[in-house]
């Protein structure tokens, strides 16, 4: 007998929206473990889609209009604060439609030329660069081939961008201009994309690759498509990173990683979720952090009171 199947947050996201609540005959899902779904609303509720009742608040309304997974839809709306969103309607594009390569270089030439499309930020960067690269190409089959890359994947994601963008404008959501690469816009992308993705980070524990997740006490290494691993020249494991997904194999692998810094998921996390992490080393040294720069503002502000003061003594 199979065991119940999970519910992913997009598929609570949609239920509720629909007004729905899970479980229920009325949504077009079978009955979910009950883990998979009190999972799924921890999920909603840190990522502010949900008011005190339970129901969809209207973050929660506005994330549902989007075909994507709430932590991705969640990144695309904070895009609009960062000035980044032509970036992030690339990014969500892509890890919907064309997430990564379809089979290992078959040659030293297509090494190489797959080498050429990485980006030294991670591989959510080197997604971007993928597809500028493609729509530059002139949407060229043969161009995707030569380089490993699904060629029908690449116009899904270029269709999806072009849909994304046009609901966008819908709503009335403000765009930006194209930044990619400036180091303003890297800050900016890593801001958007923790802004969903806090709840998938994970900590490098040795400094030889092996992270521990979070939010579970899983260990797990990089991909080996990943691009900090097939450099030629390999570097230090990134010690903190966000990444897309997790696979529980043989190998437990986290698929397109990015580094982060930790403080800026200090920053953007509620202060909830770090204080709910599992026991471990890597929530004592964000907690750490958050004290550290709580204390750094109390002090500015303190520092600028007395300066305030000064200047109406004056």
């Amino acid at each position: 007998e199979s065991e119940p199947r999970g519910v992913t947050s997009k598929e609570e996201t949609d239920c509720r929206a629909w007004g729905v609540s899970l479980p229920g005959p009325a949504c077009p899902l079978s009955l979910p473990a009950p883990e998979a779904l009190m999972q799924a609303l921890e999920d909603l509720d840190y990522l502010a889609a949900l008011d005190d009742d339970g129901n969809l608040s209207d973050l929660g309304v506005i994330l549902s209009e989007f075909p994507l997974p709430p932590e991705l839809a969640k990144a695309l709306l904070a895009s609009c604060e960062f000035n980044c969103v032509d970036e992030m309607l690339t990014l969500a594009a892509m890890l919907t439609a064309a997430p990564g390569f379809t089979h290992p270089p078959l040659s030293a030439e297509e090494a190489a030329l797959r080498r050429a499309l990485e980006h030294t930020d991670g591989d959510h960067s080197s997604l971007i660069q993928v597809y500028e690269a493609f729509i530059q190409s002139g949407a060229d089959k043969a161009w995707c081939q030569a380089r490993g890359l699904n060629w029908a994947a690449l116009c899904q994601a270029q269709k999806l961008r072009g849909d994304l963008l046009e609901l966008m404008q819908q709503i009335e959501l403000p765009l930006s201009q194209p930044a990619f690469g400036s180091e303003q816009n890297r800050t900016d992308l890593q801001k958007a994309l923790l802004s969903g993705y806090f709840l998938k980070v994970a900590r490098d524990t040795d400094g030889t690759g092996n992270y521990l997740l979070l939010t579970h006490k899983h260990v797990a290494q990089l991909s080996p498509y990943c691009c900090y691993r097939s450099r030629r020249s390999p570097t230090r494991p990134p010690p903190w990173v966000l990444y897309h997904t997790f696979s529980i194999s043989k190998d437990n692998c986290l698929s397109i990683v990015s580094e982060i810094q930790p403080q800026m998921l200090v920053e953007l996390a509620p202060p909830y979720f770090l204080s709910n992490l599992p026991p471990s080393e890597s929530r004592d040294l964000l907690n750490q952090l958050r004290e550290g720069m709580a204390d750094s503002s109390v002090e500015s502000e303190s520092s600028s009171t007395r300066e305030f003061g000064d200047a109406c003594v004056l």
